[in-house]
């Protein structure tokens, strides 16, 4: 891999085994930074997008984490210090996005939810923050959801957990600012992904909805504006919440 906008740099993706996370974590490391692949269960496909990094000749390392866990959390933070040194920048990816009827979901399963989704990001960022300070230009990204700004059924869990993350984003940037930490928000649209062990099983809402230019993303055209927001060029932009939909949404 070449030197890039991100050489030095060292990033935590959670929830970078598949889909846009694992995007995410590639488009980091071509850039030149160091990577810590996430996923809660499958260290196999964990090892399998560090690997790949390492192949092309990228630095990355696998850590399993639970990150509703706050001990699981810091010891994913302590991976990033622990094999390169330091830490730069957080994107919280990580993230169950289930389609439930409102009268049949379960406290348990809202919490499950919910806590992945906003839970997660506030602990691995809290977590994160001292070395995000020592960075000087350290960088919070968090992955949110567009059925969060248009609403969507059976998802009251994922639609209220994400936009707890646009909160978060902005209550983050006034708090982090005067340690020169960005914080922002990136609101994928309708992104060709495999959910629930199918690419042919995407989310009820996508229905009603078409982008403009004709088709769905690719987790590539997120990872790549992941990789902007993490790099220099993106240091006069904090408390911003983006979205990247092919104008299926303009908010």
């Amino acid at each position: 891999m070449s030197d890039g906008d991100l050489t030095g740099k060292v990033c935590i993706v959670t929830g970078s085994a598949r889909n846009i996370g694992r995007s995410i974590a590639m488009a980091l490391a071509a850039e030149g930074a160091a990577v810590v692949v996430n996923a809660n269960r499958s260290q196999a496909e964990a090892q399998a997008v560090a690997d790949e990094i390492k192949a092309a000749g990228g630095q990355a390392v696998a850590q399993l984490a639970d990150v509703t866990d706050p001990k699981a959390a810091a010891a994913l933070v302590k991976a990033a210090i622990d094999a390169f040194g330091g830490l730069d920048c957080v994107v919280n990816n990580a993230a169950i996005r289930r389609e439930t009827p409102f009268a049949e979901m379960s406290f348990a399963e809202w919490r499950e939810v919910v806590s992945i989704i906003l839970d997660g990001a506030f602990l691995v960022s809290q977590a994160a923050l001292l070395y995000l300070v020592k960075s000087g230009a350290g960088s919070i990204i968090n992955i949110g959801g567009m059925s969060a700004h248009t609403g969507a059924a059976h998802r009251a869990h994922v639609v209220a957990a994400k936009s707890g993350l646009v909160g978060l984003t902005r209550a983050l940037a006034h708090d982090l600012a005067p340690q020169n930490i960005t914080v922002n928000c990136v609101v994928p649209g309708m992104i060709d992904t495999v959910r629930g062990g199918s690419a042919a099983a995407k989310p009820n809402h996508h229905a009603q909805h078409q982008p403009l230019i004709g088709r769905r993303g690719t987790p590539q055209e997120i990872a790549d504006l992941v990789v902007f927001l993490a790099g220099s060029k993106a240091r006069y932009m904090t408390g911003q919440t983006i979205h990247a939909n092919g104008g299926v949404f303009m908010p």
